[in-house]
């Protein structure tokens, strides 16, 4: 059964964006989750991580990017993603009771987290559910070097079939990173963690990760 979803609003600037937030009895932690480029936080594959993680002792607050907000499609300049992400933060802060705040993402949301957390926003740390290391088809362009001036904790959730993350090249920047990098492969994952010949809708597809993402934030929160 869906479990409810109380929306908020949170200013951004002159703007405003929506959230969901769903909180159990005493969260161990509170994970602010973004979108990526091609869908909001409405998107099943979201709820159902969100819903997991509940399952799992772990709040949770997803939220849309100006653009996807106004019904825009194409994401927001990195300083206004940033700032969002800040704006959210701020809000998750005011939502919990002092347990810890990490930052998650799907692609674009993941990697717009870990620019605002290498610029300075507080997070225990982030969990990146497919970061978007390159374009597809252009490993020469890597987009990582903020990544190396991240000390908080991080997660990445990567599969193996992702055209976003050359295997060889997420595991070098990983093994750069050093011991606060932990990189855990999904077998025969694309970008969404699809797998080939395994029939699973998004919603199932997102609460398969939540497992693991709840034992790192236990490890480390």
């Amino acid at each position: 059964m869906p479990k409810p979803e109380p929306s908020v609003t949170i200013a951004v600037g002159e703007t405003e964006v929506s959230g969901l937030h769903i909180r159990p009895e005493q969260p161990l932690a509170t994970l602010v989750v973004a979108h990526g480029a091609g869908a909001g936080m409405e998107h099943p594959f979201l709820r159902g991580f969100a819903e997991a993680m509940a399952d799992e002792g772990v709040a949770t607050l997803r939220f849309n990017f100006p653009y996807r907000e106004a019904g825009r499609r194409f994401p927001d300049r990195p300083p206004l993603a940033i700032a969002t992400w800040r704006a959210v933060m701020d809000k998750a802060a005011e939502l919990s009771d002092t347990e810890p705040l990490w930052a998650a993402g799907k692609s674009f949301g993941g990697r717009m987290a870990s620019m605002a957390v290498a610029e300075g926003m507080p997070a225990r740390g982030l969990v990146y559910l497919g970061y978007p290391l390159h374009a597809p088809g252009k490993p020469e362009k890597l987009r990582d070097e903020h990544l190396y001036g991240v000390t908080a904790p991080m997660l990445f959730l990567q599969g193996t079939r992702d055209t976003f993350a050359t295997p060889s090249l997420l595991e070098s920047v990983v093994e750069k990173i050093g011991p606060t990098a932990t990189l855990q492969w999904s077998e025969g994952g694309d970008h969404s963690f699809a797998v080939k010949g395994v029939k699973r809708t998004p919603a199932e597809v997102g609460a398969s990760l939540a497992p693991a993402v709840a034992a790192f934030l236990r490890t480390h929160s």
